[in-house]
């Protein structure tokens, strides 16, 4: 094996180059030199120009702040040298060698090309993570998180006018001016009308001629109030973020005021007075920016989630009024119940509408209309405001799951007793069932008498223990992740269908066996701890993976939001840090040691 096939080899160990398709692997793994540092030689000194990127091969390397304070001690697969090239070339540190050391380099060149064209290279080489701080105000929130997006910039070379167009289309009051890698100053809507409109400045000179050179700026780890109080200060209303000379996010007075804005309880007091669908979708189109909030708040996912369910269910309680006001009183009493996440209260950023209409025993044939225009009405704005209409058309515009309280009863005791692969699933779905509006008495009897009936049948629960086991972590071989081998999310893991719904899944086996009423998988958990259907140790293991899981789903959504994409349940591995890897995995391999647990224990069929 030749050095180029080596280096390779080691390359695929090594994150975030592991992401890299195997082509472009290939071409890096050449463009690496090897060199041997013996123990007590310096790598570089403190402001040296920096020649690449430096990645342990074997031995040991200790980083020194100017100072001479160790600040890291590195060893195989550690990587250096990364600051100074992110910042001015330079070294910001010293490395020296603590044991013979033998260092892969990759050129500078090489490194900034890697840097600004694969995502995965960037994040990994700017990536800090958190100190789990709680806020909840915008002076305790952190510039890093109250940054909507990455910045737009221009060149000062730039005409005034390519720069004027590009913060047209780009909806934006102003771009951050950047030359060489480095930010230079800022141009604004207020210098174009100032000193170009008001002062018939031609429109085809540079913008150099007309940008704040060197403006105030903070980096990512300043605080809200630092912001507040430069704008008041110096009375502007754009701050550039910068890190080590880089441009990394602009905030604006927009920004702020966004942030300020939105809050569930105003979401939930807004939706509750909405006179329409239209107001009420405005509502929910705000719901990403709460996420987005709440997730940089470093609140508990189980906060999050509630949170944003507690807005959905508001909706559908006005959409039922709504609808009554449209239709008329109800002839008879009837509940809307909720099932999936919002059911358990579990919604995120992403999510469609799971529901049913469990009506009185006294219904008559000609209520039917009725109850179908309701649902129809509620179904479809429910949809306009986001929620979209269930794929396997689980919706009470439904007639199978529009029914009396009788029939549902019927349903429930053919599904226990002849628990067949569709009854499975349609319970799995149905004992997530939670009242949203309505007479809440239909629902309450018949949770009870289902559970009672349920849990005393053991073939049934051996067969909903079998369905539980159907999703399973993406866990691979050597300490990696089964990823999704092709198509649009190629090289990325489900959280939802992979990570989140095992845990869920085992949640409700263990209410069922438990008879516990909560339709929440972290109150099951809980509650299955409680009532000794698992150990101790077992629940809290599994509480803190599922945690862990249905955390970084969050941050995962929420860091789509801040791009300007939408939420989905989709994440690359190569866009966490090795540490978070790791402890991911960890709370995999959790989830399916329960998992096996349960089969084993139980019985499952197959």
């Amino acid at each position: 094996m030749n050095d180029a096939q080596t280096i390779m080899s080691f390359l695929e160990t090594v994150h975030p180059y592991d992401s890299l398709p195997r082509d472009e692997l290939a071409r890096v793994a050449s463009c690496f030199s090897r060199r041997e540092v013996p123990a007590g030689d310096t790598v570089y000194r403190h402001g040296e120009r920096l020649v690449g990127l430096y990645l342990v091969k074997r031995g040991g390397v200790e980083v020194l702040e100017p100072s001479g304070d160790v600040i890291s001690v590195l060893g195989p697969r550690n990587s250096f040298g990364e600051r100074g090239l992110m910042r001015d070339g330079r070294a910001a540190t010293t490395a020296r060698a603590t044991q013979d050391a033998v260092l892969l380099m990759l050129p500078a060149l090489e490194f900034r090309r890697l840097f600004d064209s694969s995502p995965a290279f960037e994040r990994f080489f700017t990536r800090r993570r958190s100190n789990g701080y709680r806020a909840s105000d915008l002076t305790t929130q952190k510039v890093a998180d109250l940054m909507a997006r990455k910045p737009i910039t221009c060149a000062p070379g730039d005409p005034i006018r390519k720069a004027a167009a590009r913060m047209r289309d780009a909806h934006v009051s102003c771009l951050g001016v950047v030359e060489d890698g480095r930010f230079v100053g800022i141009v604004t809507t207020g210098d174009m009308t100032a000193k170009v409109v008001a002062s018939g400045r031609d429109p085809s000179a540079p913008v150099r001629d007309i940008m704040t050179p060197d403006p105030v700026s903070l980096g990512p780890e300043a605080l809200g109030s630092d912001i507040l109080h430069i704008m008041l200060e110096r009375r502007i209303g754009h701050l550039p973020v910068v890190e080590e000379g880089r441009l990394v996010g602009m905030i604006t007075q927009t920004d702020l005021t966004r942030f300020q804005a939105v809050s569930s309880a105003q979401l939930v007091r807004d939706a509750a007075t909405a006179e329409g669908v239209a107001q009420l979708a405005e509502v929910t189109a705000r719901i990403p920016a709460l996420l987005v909030q709440l997730v940089s708040g470093h609140s508990a996912h189980e906060v999050v989630t509630r949170l944003v369910t507690d807005i959905a269910d508001t909706v559908t309680r006005r959409l039922l009024a709504l609808a009554e006001e449209t239709l008329g009183p109800p002839p008879v009493p009837y509940v809307w119940c909720a099932c999936g996440s919002q059911g358990r209260q579990e919604q995120t950023g992403v999510s469609d509408q799971d529901n049913c209409l469990i009506l009185s025993d006294q219904t008559l044939p000609a209520d039917e209309a009725y109850f179908a225009a309701l649902a129809r009405f509620v179904s479809d704005g429910l949809n306009a405001c986001g929620y979209v209409y269930c794929p396997g058309d689980m919706m009470a515009t439904n007639p199978q799951w529009r029914q009396p309280l009788k029939v549902w009863r019927e349903y429930f005791q053919r599904w226990v007793q002849q628990p067949d692969p569709m009854a499975q699933m349609l319970s799995s779905v149905m004992f997530d069932l939670r009242p949203i509006g309505g007479d809440t008495t239909l629902f309450e009897a018949l949770q009870v008498d289902t559970l009672h009936m349920a849990a005393k049948n053991s073939i049934f629960v051996a067969h909903m223990i079998a369905n539980s086991l159907k999703h399973t972590p993406p866990l691979g071989l050597i300490r990696g992740f089964a990823t999704i081998r092709s198509g649009e999310y190629k090289n990325h893991i489900d959280l939802k269908h992979n990570g989140v719904v095992p845990v869920t899944d085992l949640g409700r086996v263990y209410a069922l066996i438990g008879r516990l009423s909560a339709a929440n998988t972290r109150a099951r958990l809980q509650g299955a701890e409680a009532t000794g259907v698992i150990s101790i140790s077992g629940a809290r293991d599994l509480i803190e993976a599922y945690d862990m899981i249905a955390q970084i789903r969050l941050e995962n959504q929420a860091r789509l939001i801040r791009s300007g994409r939408a939420p989905d349940n989709f994440l690359a591995p190569s866009d966490l840090s090795d540490f978070e890897r790791s402890h991911l995995r960890d709370a995999f391999v959790v989830v399916r040691t329960m998992q096996s647990a349960l089969g084993s224990a139980r019985g499952a069929r197959t």
